[in-house]
């Protein structure tokens, strides 16, 4: 089992120390990676996760974030945990994940990309909500195809994007590729996983029965497109009150990693819940 941490500078703080400090004391700890979430923009009476929240909260471009702690860290790998992939144009962030990966020698290892689920961030980005889904495959693709292209171009024609013989480099640091997992609590984000994926990042409060057939969804889908459902990673959310008994469950589940959510703001307590989990659950390397 590998364990991550996420960092929402929404609830935790934009403090750059205080992100770094936290990113540095992951790594001490021996946790895997970080993640961290992506909102464009919020509204009045907007909604997450079902739950009304002020619209000033701060989240810093996860990208752009990412590659600070990058350069704060030596090991950890970088995660998004969703990015927002139909808002953003493939060619570009081809580039930029590329850039991200080579810059950390690697560590752009944990892309996880989602739809969204606030309207309103459609609407500022011109696109139309209802197509996001389509539009994400199409990216999924590209971004893959642009990765693993060579001096000759690629090109690609689709219902939202065209464009003949483009070269981009540099590629990924040690592959033509990056992995690219799918995050939702949907059975069609489970289908994408199985066509797409490199793995499923469950979210969401479902049912056990539910979210084990959303599960099984994605490794049948998996094996009906000709894909190995074994090469699929399951990664799940959880808080530092990590159990015994819970991990058992994950494990026999077939959970590959677990992303710990911190809980409080004051950052002296976020480094105890990292020391505390990692006391029973790691290695500590410091």
């Amino acid at each position: 089992m590998k364990f991550a941490v996420s960092y929402s500078t929404a609830h935790l703080g934009t403090d750059p120390d205080q992100i770094a400090d936290y990113a540095r004391h992951a790594e001490a700890c021996g946790f895997e990676g970080l993640y961290l979430p992506e909102h464009l923009v919020l509204h009045p009476g907007a909604q997450l996760h079902g739950f009304e929240v002020p619209p000033t909260l701060p989240f810093l471009d996860p990208l752009d974030t990412l590659a600070y702690v990058a350069a704060a860290t030596d090991r950890l790998l970088l995660g998004t945990g969703v990015l927002l992939l139909p808002y953003r144009h493939p060619v570009v962030l081809a580039k930029q994940l590329a850039t991200i990966d080579v810059l950390s020698k690697g560590r752009m290892r944990l892309l996880t990309v989602g739809l969204g689920s606030l309207p309103v961030e459609a609407t500022a980005t011109g696109v139309d909500y209802r197509t996001r889904g389509r539009r994400a495959d199409e990216a999924i693709e590209i971004l893959r195809l642009l990765w693993s292209g060579n001096e000759e171009g690629v090109s690609f024609h689709g219902e939202f994007f065209a464009f003949d013989n483009l070269v981009q480099f540099p590629q990924p640091y040690r592959d033509t590729t990056l992995p690219i997992h799918i995050g939702g609590s949907s059975r069609a984000a489970a289908r994408r996983t199985g066509l797409r994926g490199d793995g499923y990042f469950a979210g969401g409060a479902l049912l056990p029965d539910e979210r084990m057939s959303q599960w099984e969804l994605a490794r049948v889908t998996a094996t009906e497109a000709g894909r190995d459902p074994e090469r699929l990673e399951y990664t799940r959310w959880s808080g530092f009150d990590m159990t015994d008994e819970r991990l058992a469950a994950f494990t026999a589940q077939g959970v590959d990693r677990v992303v710990m959510s911190a809980g409080s703001p004051d950052p002296n307590e976020q480094r105890d819940e990292l020391s505390r989990f990692a006391e029973r659950f790691l290695t500590i390397r410091q």
